[in-house]
């Protein structure tokens, strides 16, 4: 795989997974799924996705790079994701409701 395809695939596994992050928030799954009661299994199952896609974005980043440079893009993606999960429960909360799709709540 191109490394320029490899990194496009760690953004957007970042943003998968700061969004999983967001919404094993009570109040952000509130924003998104306007209920207020999220199960406690499912913020487990939230809170793992999230971790595992940021730790499979850092293994991306360091299969196309060294160690040094592939840490600073990690850690900058981490930090543009953060800003386009909040902007995005800032606009328009609902768009990261296909996160959640196997959830029936």
């Amino acid at each position: 795989m191109p490394d320029a395809l490899m990194l496009l695939v760690a953004l957007v596994v970042t943003v998968m997974g700061m969004g999983w992050l967001a919404l094993s928030m009570e109040n952000h799954w509130e924003q998104v799924r306007g209920k207020a009661a999220c199960p406690p299994a499912t913020v487990r199952s939230l809170r793992l996705l999230g971790a595992v896609a940021l730790l499979t974005s850092l293994v991306l980043c360091l299969m196309v790079d060294s160690a040094s440079m592939a840490s600073l893009v990690w850690v900058m993606s981490v930090a543009g994701a953060a800003v386009i999960v909040a902007f995005t429960l800032t606009w328009k909360a609902s768009a990261l409701a296909p996160l959640v799709f196997w959830t029936k709540a």
